[in-house]
């Protein structure tokens, strides 16, 4: 393992139609985490757009367009990884876009990436409805990446809810998950926190949660609560309710201690 203690720093940012804005957010955050001494950088869902669903799809691009390029710039400059939360990625399926996820490598190459499974198509009893599944296409495939800081496990946002895909993930040798994610504020005040806890306690690993947070627009409010959480269930690090990153140690030592003092992965009898 070339890293067996290192920093990781969940972003948090109010994503926008402006998306140079947007994307000079992402940049800056990721400039501040590394000033912080991070390794690995994740960006929340959306970072690059949220607006209308046509001007997301009119905006898609493929994962060598100018957003994923401007990441591993700033990656191979900075020397970090950085996990692009999601982008709305270009496919063949006319009026859809992928929610994608990407891991770019601290030398600027996109080593992983992985489209979101679960679409969020809820009616929240705030009295707001989501039919991402109307306008995105779902992926099919888990992704589990091997990097110069461990193993990284990939999902998006609605993902979360979803246990047996990080049981996959976690077969698969995952040490970090990546959750990346847009919680609702209805959702996130009773969820988002239990849910990540839970992952990270089950699957005996770290789990880097970005997010949006705060108004995004006139009937969009995200939760926020970016945070880093360790295989024993502690939240190491928590963002305030802004744009900003927060920072804490990944450990390998640590890792193996929880998975030797409960080896509740080696329990399992339903598989």
């Amino acid at each position: 393992m070339a890293h067996s203690t290192f920093l990781v720093a969940a972003a948090q940012m109010t994503s926008t139609a402006d998306r140079a804005r947007n994307l000079g957010t992402a940049l800056r955050l990721v400039n501040e985490a590394a000033n912080l001494g991070a390794k690995l950088v994740g960006l929340p869902e959306n970072f690059a757009f949220m607006g209308r669903d046509d001007d997301r799809i009119a905006g898609a691009e493929t994962l060598e367009g100018p957003t994923i390029a401007a990441l591993r710039e700033v990656a191979r400059q900075r020397r970090v990884h950085v996990l692009a939360g999601s982008i709305a990625e270009k496919v063949d399926e006319p009026g859809k876009t992928a929610n994608t996820t990407v891991l770019v490598s601290d030398e600027g190459a996109v080593v992983a990436s992985y489209r979101k499974i679960h679409l969020f198509d809820v009616a929240i009893p705030d009295g707001a409805r989501y039919t991402e599944s109307e306008t995105v296409a779902p992926g099919d495939r888990t992704v589990v990446a091997p990097t110069a800081l461990g193993r990284v496990g990939l999902s998006v946002c609605y993902d979360l809810r979803f246990p047996e895909l990080y049981r996959r993930l976690s077969a698969e040798h995952a040490d970090i998950l990546c959750i990346p994610a847009a919680f609702t504020l209805y959702t996130g005040k009773d969820h988002w926190e239990v849910l990540l806890r839970a992952r990270a306690i089950e699957n005996l690993a770290y789990v880097l949660a970005p997010a949006q947070v705060g108004r995004h627009s006139a009937n969009r409010v995200t939760f926020g609560n970016a945070m880093v959480v360790d295989p024993w269930g502690v939240v190491l690090a928590r963002c305030a309710d802004v744009e900003g990153v927060c920072v804490a140690p990944v450990s390998h030592g640590r890792l193996e201690q929880v998975r030797r003092e409960l080896p509740s992965l080696e329990h399992r009898k339903i598989k």
